[in-house]
């Protein structure tokens, strides 16, 4: 149930909406940001406060309840159970919530509490008018009187709480509770006075992490109690499966703050990360700092519409394109490998790469935008391949999730070396993206060495995960025919190619196919059978008949041509059928069968241009960013997975987007914006005008590259990061011309 409202609540919400309020002045881009956009529906976003691309997210948990809770926090709950220091955001799997910490007062309770009973339990119930979210300060007025504020650095959490007066005051540390994870071992102690340390290692979706912690506190600490779970068990120091902490104060402080720090490689590490990066108690400049941070973060791309709500989606979805990957390492360079040792960078190093999401549209955003994080990126993800002795597949914080099919590592590193970003040793991660390619490893690689395919029933979901290699097997071959290695290049343009297995020309369809050649019978293109038992990942035969991003003039002809596959493709977007009851719940976002909410559809919609009808890209694109990106909770249509929706609206916003992840194309689409000024590398900037631009005038007219007549459906990555104007002239109907001829369509090679 929840309190009224007393004399203290009400002045203390008014104090809160001072403090961590975030005004919206000229050029304060991060005033746009509503982190709530997506923490309802499917969006599964992280809420609570960080820096951009930092090692900690500390924000508020939930009571883990399922799917909808995979970041730790859903918009439709009202119980909180603590503020925990590492989040997911937008995933479809469960992990983290570690080193949470829950503010007491009155009296000791350490029982987590149930969702329909806080009493008696540390828990307690709120209401989001009390809460101000912002990524530099996140602020709570909970229901038990406490009030909450949270600011970060890179690797450390700024605590500051606001207790009723004259009450006792405690602070609860709780490294048994997780979020859907399970606890392995903990341990806490108190080291002074001011301190105390320790650490919680997990298993869960990473197969095991390892964090430990140095928690400082600013009140001195009369005593630390521990409790095995919830049962007493003495001071001072304890080490077992879900152990937990109480820290004491002397009197009855008014205000406490703490300071938290993380590592994964040791304790020490972590204070030290805490000497470096937070060596005082000031929160204000703590939340300035990390607001400029985000600020010259967000203020990469400039954009100019009268159209305020267009701003908020725009501005979080950039903020939700750096919240992931995460750093991984201390300030000394050290961090915990794949393995299980410690390793040292001289740079960065990073985690948390949602490579099957993110491939499609997110790396190929920050190769514009991010382009002095790349090398860092890059290198990350050639460590772990020694580490583990094959490329990360989903890589979280130490642990290979192995989640979802294919070696999507590959195109990233591909996309870099063939865009000529450097930072890293090209022979190095040639050879990291060919051993992974052929590694007996990587499910259902050994079918594609020796028969190329895989048939169906030989590892799950198997039509997804060829098809997933072939688009990787295509940066592979660019790769290796840019660096000279012609007998590569032909082998893995071979598998590049190998989606024409899957392809039945009799019904048009992407297809399982049998040990013996034969295809899979009966078959039905709209069922979607999820996890191993089916034959696609997350979709249906409908959506993978169009998945050859690295080709789609391949798959034109395959279809006979510009005018079948334009049939087909409209078809696409209008047939309706039955998935059945064993569908995967992230196939959302439908039109027809085009699955804006999951990735594989991400680059269809793009597709027409390639057959000589943009106009239906860009009708398309303009319908979907007005539809599935809004500013309300539930504003994105899927799982944001660590950044993949919110790239793709970035990039669409723009006019364009980079069909095959691996050579630089960005195909035309609808610019969003009456402006846009992206920041690039040596103080250059390349601006996107849209002259008449209106919701109605969606259809490309014309296009002028630096003030010159510019025919073409697409643009290149040298001529975007060169820098100029492209400018669009807009209009309410097509222009069937723009576009359609054959030396104007994009192109794969």
């Amino acid at each position: 149930m929840k309190q009224k409202l007393t004399p203290f609540l009400y002045a203390a919400i008014c104090a809160m909406a001072a403090s961590c309020a975030s005004d919206r002045a000229a050029g304060d881009y991060l005033g746009y940001v509503d982190p709530m956009i997506g923490a309802g529906g499917h969006g599964h976003v992280f809420v609570g406060s960080s820096v951009p691309f930092g090692a900690v997210q500390i924000g508020p948990q939930n009571i883990h309840k399922g799917w909808d809770w995979c970041s730790g926090y859903h918009h439709s709950d009202s119980v909180i159970i603590g503020f925990s220091h590492t989040h997911l955001s937008g995933t479809g799997c469960t992990d983290l919530g570690d080193i949470l910490v829950m503010p007491l007062s009155g009296e000791i309770r350490t029982f987590r509490g149930e969702q329909n009973d806080v009493s008696n339990s540390a828990a307690t119930t709120y209401s989001h008018d009390n809460e101000t979210v912002a990524p530099d300060c996140y602020s709570l007025l909970m229901d038990n009187g406490i009030k909450a504020e949270l600011t970060a650095t890179e690797r450390v959490a700024l605590h500051r709480y606001t207790f009723p007066e004259g009450a006792p005051a405690y602070l609860l540390v709780n490294l048994r509770e997780g979020n859907g994870d399970q606890t392995v071992d903990t341990y806490i102690r108190q080291v002074d006075p001011h301190t105390v340390a320790g650490y919680r290692i997990s298993r869960g979706w990473s197969p095991e992490h390892r964090v430990y912690f140095t928690l400082e506190s600013r009140e001195p600490i009369k005593e630390l109690l521990v409790y095995n779970d919830d049962t007493p068990a003495g001071r001072d120091s304890l080490r077992g499966p879900g152990v937990k902490g109480v820290l004491v104060f002397d009197g009855n402080p008014r205000e406490a703050m703490f300071k938290v720090a993380i590592s994964s490689v040791s304790s020490d590490n972590a204070a030290a990360n805490m000497a470096a990066e937070l060596p005082h108690w000031d929160f204000d400049r703590v939340r300035a700092e990390s607001r400029d941070k985000w600020n010259r973060q967000l203020a990469r791309i400039d954009i100019q519409t009268p159209d305020e709500s267009k701003k908020r989606v725009f501005y979080t979805a950039m903020y939700h394109t750096a919240i992931a990957p995460t750093l991984y390492c201390d300030v000394n360079g050290e961090y915990r490998g794949h393995d299980g040792q410690v390793y040292k960078t001289d740079s960065k190093n990073y985690s948390t790469f949602s490579l099957w999401d993110t491939y499609r549209a997110l790396h190929p955003l920050f190769t514009v935008t991010q382009t002095e994080m790349l090398p860092d990126l890059v290198n990350s993800m050639l460590s772990i391949h020694d580490q583990q002795q094959k490329l990360p597949v989903w890589p979280l914080v130490g642990g290979e999730t192995d989640q979802m099919p294919g070696y999507s590592a590959v195109p990233v590193i591909a996309d870099a070396y063939l865009k000529g970003i450097g930072g890293f040793d090209p022979e190095r991660a040639f050879a990291a993206c060919r051993q992974t390619a052929m590694s007996p490893r990587m499910r259902g690689v050994q079918y594609v060495v020796d028969n190329g395919f895989i048939p169906a029933g030989g590892c799950g979901e198997e039509t997804s995960v060829a098809m997933e290699y072939a688009v990787d097997d295509w940066g592979i071959a660019a790769m290796a025919r840019r660096m000279g290695k012609a007998g590569d290049a032909d082998y893995f343009g071979k598998r590049g190619r190998y989606y024409e297995y899957y392809f039945d020309t009799t019904i048009n369809h992407a297809r399982p196919r049998l040990a013996d050649g034969s295809w899979k019978t009966p078959y039905d293109p709209f069922n979607s059978v999820h996890g191993d038992a089916g034959n696609f990942c997350e979709g249906t035969g409908w959506q993978y008949t169009f998945f050859v991003p690295q080709n789609p003039e391949g798959l034109i002809a395959l279809m006979g041509g510009d005018e079948p596959f334009i049939a087909k493709l409209d078809s696409l977007f209008s047939v309706e059928g039955e998935m059945g009851d064993q569908a995967s719940v992230d196939i959302s976002g439908l039109i027809g069968q085009y699955a804006h909410g999951n990735e594989p559809s991400h680059h269809i919609v793009y597709l027409y241009p390639y057959a000589g009808e943009q106009w239906k890209t860009a009708e398309k694109v303009r319908y979907i960013q007005d539809n599935f990106y809004t500013d309300r909770p539930d504003g994105i249509i899927g799982n944001e997975d660590c950044g993949q929706m919110s790239a793709w609206h970035i990039l669409s916003a723009l006019g364009f987007y980079q069909v095959n992840p691996s050579n630089g194309v960005f195909v035309f689409g609808s610019p969003l914006f009456d402006r846009a000024e992206v920041a690039l590398p040596a103080g250059k900037s390349f601006v996107v005008e849209a002259v008449g631009n209106t919701p109605d005038n969606v259809y490309i007219q014309s296009v002028k590259l630096n003030g010159q007549p510019y025919s073409k459906a697409y643009i290149t990555y040298p001529d975007i990061m060169a820098g100029g104007t492209l400018t669009f002239e807009m209009g309410p109907k097509p222009n069937p011309a723009f576009g359609s001829a054959p030396a104007d369509r994009p192109q794969s090679i």
